[in-house]
């Protein structure tokens, strides 16, 4: 059971550690909060004098930090001042707790005994991970359903699938009325992945459909009843018409009988 625990812990662990080289040439991503070790690769890092620099644009003098002896010199050190959360040890960066400030381009700058210098370059980017997957699904009046997706997190990706199968990517997605199945948002970005499932039925009839529809029943009773009322008007006629024809008869019948 303790080693199940420990094993347990060593992948939780493992979950929000990002490791980097500042020689790997592609940027390094890192998630807002999790712990970033930068590897500065460096053989023997006891003959060396390190710098370490980010250039920041809006400063005239970029800030940096020294390490002699695997130990950074407080008293030069304007980059990570002040946060006892990053230290360097056998050659390695270690920020606990990455923050917003922390993206940038870094250079690490090697300095020898006889004087001549080496550097190499790294790009930081921070991006907070992906929060909870919101999806929802929406049937227009026009009978087109609409899909929907949201979270939290930087930059953002979406994607869909319908039972499996790939749909088109983005947070707002048309399907046709009759989708019927599982449909699942995936968001992601860099450093965190999320995903979301929900059960999806086809639309009930578009409401243009009912209008239509009912338009046309109140139009097919319309005309129906008045053809009811014609018939029967006609129908009063013509029984009318013929007790006038038989009493018409019965009085030339008594006529000719009184001759």
């Amino acid at each position: 059971m303790k080693l199940i625990f420990g094993l347990m812990l060593l992948k939780t662990a493992a979950c929000v550690e990002q490791n980097c080289w500042f020689n790997q040439g592609s940027p390094c991503h890192a998630a807002l909060g999790d712990k970033l070790n930068l590897l500065m690769m460096v053989p023997d890092i006891s003959k060396y004098e390190l710098k370490i620099q980010k250039s920041m644009s809006s400063r005239e003098k970029d800030p940096f930090c020294r390490v002699r002896n695997n130990t950074m010199k407080k008293n030069q050190c304007d980059l990570f001042n002040n946060r006892s959360e990053v230290s360097v040890i056998n050659g390695i960066l270690i920020i606990n707790g990455v923050i917003r400030a922390d993206s940038g381009n870094y250079t690490l700058r090697l300095e020898d005994s006889d004087g001549s210098e080496t550097s190499t370059d790294l790009q930081v980017i921070v991006e907070a991970p992906i929060g909870s997957v919101e999806v929802s699904i929406i049937c227009s009046s026009s009978g087109v359903m609409r899909a929907s997706c949201s979270s939290d997190g930087d930059p953002l990706l979406f994607s869909w699938t319908l039972n499996g199968d790939p749909l088109m990517d983005g947070n707002i997605i048309d399907l046709d009325e009759g989708t019927d199945g599982n449909i699942s948002c995936s968001v992601k970005n860099h450093v965190s992945h999320q995903q979301k499932t929900v059960s999806v039925k086809h639309c009930p009839a578009s409401l243009v459909f009912v209008l239509v529809w009912c338009f046309q029943m109140m139009l097919l009773l319309g005309l129906l009843g008045g053809f009811h009322i014609y018939m029967r008007h006609t129908s009063g006629k013509k029984q009318e018409d013929q007790q006038v024809r038989m009493s018409r008869f019965r009085e030339g019948h008594e006529h000719t009988a009184e001759d």
